[in-house]
This record gives structure tokens, sequence and C-alpha cells, in this order.
């Protein structure tokens, strides 16, 4: 275990270990932590040094004081709106990419590219404050960064719909009703509950994590159960030959040995 602390060249975003996790924390509260193109960069990099690192097994994402991401400041785009954009969606499609598992701990509006960023996790964990609130539209502004194709994938089209084209907000137990966040817990169980789900995820062996959500990411696209017992296969062969399974293995034959 080891204190949360930031790094020195980061000013948006906090990042540690503890046990097994890393702890990634948008830390511009003043602005509700909206992002910026520096924290966009920023939360890459804090990615590109947690996820080489064989301590972490899984990450978990919050938002520090009372939001989780309330959208995107689109005012510094620069000169070109296209380059501006991408850069800004990197915040969240660094995350999308991760090879390892993700949490996200929504503890209060998740608003615009804060919603994307928390549809970029593979589990959403909602505090009571949580707001989902896709926001585009009453902005005049169009969606961007896959954000109907995520929402579709997490909730389908009628759920889509009314959030994007009719502004409908889902408050955290809302959201758990449909399907947006896994659980809603009171706010201050929220990172305590992320930190433990992520733990189960770190305690098994890193690379045969990574390797399932490679293989859930790969099946989810198959519409055969056939083609999916072929593309897991090659990889549950792997992994009988790895030592884990071995031991521990081993270690649970001695435990029903013992039993009976």
């Amino acid at each position: 275990s080891s204190a949360l602390c930031p790094p020195p060249d980061m000013a948006d975003v906090r990042s540690g270990v503890i046990d097994g996790l890393g702890l990634v924390t948008l830390a511009a509260p003043a602005r509700r932590n909206a992002f910026v193109l520096d924290m966009c960069a920023e939360t890459a990099a804090v990615l590109d040094a947690l996820e080489p690192d064989p301590s972490v097994g899984a990450l978990v994402i919050t938002g520090a004081g009372s939001a989780f991401c309330a959208g995107a400041d689109l005012s510094h785009l620069g000169g070109s709106h296209r380059e501006g954009l991408l850069a800004i969606y990197e915040g969240f499609l660094r995350v999308a990419r991760s090879r390892l598992p993700t949490i996200a701990a929504v503890n209060g509006p998740a608003v615009g590219a804060g919603m994307n960023l928390a549809l970029a996790c593979d589990v959403r964990l909602a505090g009571t404050s949580a707001r989902f609130d896709t926001r585009f539209l009453q902005l005049g502004i169009h969606p961007g960064g896959g954000h109907t194709w995520m929402m579709d994938q997490v909730v389908g089209p009628q759920a889509t719909a009314a959030m994007v084209l009719f502004g409908e907000i889902l408050d955290g137990p809302e959201a758990e009703r449909h399907g947006l966040a896994w659980r809603c817990v009171p706010d201050h169980e929220l990172v305590p509950l992320a930190l433990e789900l992520g733990a189960r995820a770190a305690a098994a062996p890193r690379e045969l994590v990574t390797r399932v959500k490679a293989t859930m990411a790969d099946t989810a696209t198959l519409t055969d159960h056939g083609q999916a017992v072929q593309r897991e296969l090659g990889d549950q062969v792997w992994s009988v030959t790895q030592p884990a399974f071995v031991e521990r293995l081993a270690a649970l034959q001695k435990k029903i040995s013992k039993a009976t």
C-alpha cells in the first residue's frame, strides 16, 4: 500500500498506487474537473506511467470535489477544431484503450466528455450524488468521441435517444436501474467500493487479466457462439500451462482433500 501523491509535473491529475490499484483523480475542482487540453494530456501520461508498472493490476478513476467531470472546455481548441477535438478526446480514449480493467467511481456530475470518460471504463460505480448528463444538444454541439456508440453499447437505443436527443439526466439510482452504473452507493462508500472491486482483478495474474479483457473486446463483436469458443480456446490453453493455474489448482485440491 502506498499513499496517494501528485506527480510533480501534473497540475490537474493526481495518481498513486494503492494495494495493486492505480487510483487516478481528476483534480481541478474549481472548474468541476472539466477537461482542458492539459488535463487530457496529463490523463494520458498518467496511464502511460501506470500501465507498464507490474504492481498495478487495475485502474480506478474518480474526481476531486463535488464533480466527476463537468465536460470539456472547448474555448481553447487552437487553430484546428478537428485537431483540438481529437486532443480533448484523448483524455477518455486513452482510458478506453487501457489493457487493464478500469472502474469509474462517478462521484458527482458526469457531463458530455465527462460522460465519455465514465463510458470509456469497463465498469461504472455511482455515488448517490452522481448525475449522468450528455448535454450536447442543450449546448448546441454535436456529440463527439464516439458518445452515441458507447451509450448504445451500454444502455441500448431507447435510453440513448432519451438522454442524447431528449435531454434526460440520470441520477445515481436511475443509472443503476438502467444499467449505466453497475451499482449506486452512498457517496462515502463509493471509492472504497471501487477499490474493493478493483482489488479482485488486481489479485489475479496480470497477464491473464489483460488477456481476458482483450478477449471480451473481441467476443463482443462476434455473432456466433462457435466463433467465441474458438476465440477463447487458445488463451485458455495458454492459461492452464501457467504456474499460477498449477499453484491455485494444487491449493484447491489440497483444501478439498482436507475437507473430505
